[in-house]
């Protein structure tokens, strides 16, 4: 793909985005089915199954960029995603008119997510600002990064298991209710769709590596700027779809841990492509502009988690405008950086 002229790059790139939206529309009513015949719920089947699985193909192009020695076009890419995968949810709360989506979704697993997903990109944030040390061009913030995803993992289905306490029910608040029984047998096929879809995925966020890197090199445009407004979005657009469908039918936990669940997962694209990257630590080769997505996404999921916490119930709340806000303001200073 290192050949291909600026036309075909954009129109492979256009292809595989939409490959993308297509299989993310349909992994989410698979998704809503499995959280009903595992009776894990919405929140966590939405949290871990769902986010991690549409978080593929960006996982895949982080990778495949850090490989390619493209280190920021790398964490761009995975925490480009983050900041535009919250924004997101600001518009499938647009989308949602009978109340604020963050109240009428309220789940503590969800708020333990958002709680989990600060913690992370501080720890990656602390990765960049602290000395280059690296064993093997690996930095150790990467296996502290997978430690701390997994003891988040683990949280959440034991506060599924044995909550502590529960947000306040109102007349707008939709419980998480299973829509059909358990079946024996139904599980397995349901799995194995849902497999086949997130390898569809898979190949999809490698072409969009592949075919971003040459735009940004036709192009000359900053990896970063390529990373945060580009690929980023395109390798999101499974969580764009998969939220906007699980609103549509009603499943608003679902809608609101796939986010949140897959921004987490997210964190973890730079984990991995630190192992990608063989020169050095993958967080000391990137620029500061880089690490501005890292600070920007870390203020987003605050401000989601007040909203969680403080529920507004009409329109998209004080956090909607504060989240579309601080993501416009950043893409805006990226590009005016070039």
């Amino acid at each position: 793909m290192n050949d291909l002229s600026l036309g075909l790059s954009i129109g492979l790139f256009a292809l595989a985005a939409l490959v993308i939206a297509i299989a993310g529309v349909r992994m989410t009513g698979i998704a809503d089915r499995i959280a009903d015949q595992t009776r894990l719920g919405e929140a966590v089947v939405g949290g871990m199954l769902l986010g991690a699985s549409t978080s593929l193909s960006g996982i895949v192009t982080s990778v495949s960029a850090a490989r390619d020695g493209l280190a920021s076009l790398a964490m761009s890419n995975a925490v480009g995603g983050i900041a535009a995968q919250t924004a997101f949810l600001v518009v499938a709360d647009l989308t949602y008119r009978r109340v604020n989506l963050e109240h009428a979704a309220a789940d503590s697993k969800n708020m333990l997510q958002a709680s989990l997903l600060i913690l992370l990109l501080g720890a990656a944030l602390s990765a960049y600002l602290t000395p280059d040390v690296h064993v093997w061009s690996i930095h150790p913030a990467t296996p502290v990064l997978f430690a701390i995803y997994l003891f988040g993992a683990y949280s959440t289905v034991e506060l599924k298991r044995r909550p502590m306490w529960r947000p306040e029910k109102t007349a707008d608040t939709r419980t998480d209710e299973p829509e059909e029984e358990p079946q024996k047998g139904a599980l397995g096929p349901l799995a194995m769709q849902f497999t086949l879809l997130a390898l569809v995925l898979g190949a999809s966020g490698y072409v969009v590596a592949k075919t971003g890197a040459r735009i940004s090199a036709e192009l000359g445009v900053s990896e970063t700027v390529v990373g945060t407004l580009l690929t980023s979005t395109a390798t999101s657009l499974p969580e764009l779809v998969t939220t906007l469908a699980a609103v549509r039918q009603g499943a608003l936990q679902l809608a609101v841990g796939g986010i949140i669940g897959g921004n987490t997962f997210d964190v973890l694209f730079l984990s991995v492509a630190d192992i990608a990257y063989r020169d050095g630590s993958l967080f000391h080769a990137v620029a500061q502009r880089d690490a501005l997505m890292l600070v920007a996404a870390i203020v987003m999921t605050a401000i989601l988690l007040m909203g969680l916490i403080l529920r507004d119930r009409r329109g998209i709340g004080f956090e909607g405008f504060a989240i579309l806000g601080v993501y416009a303001g950043v893409l805006g200073l990226q590009v005016a950086l070039g």
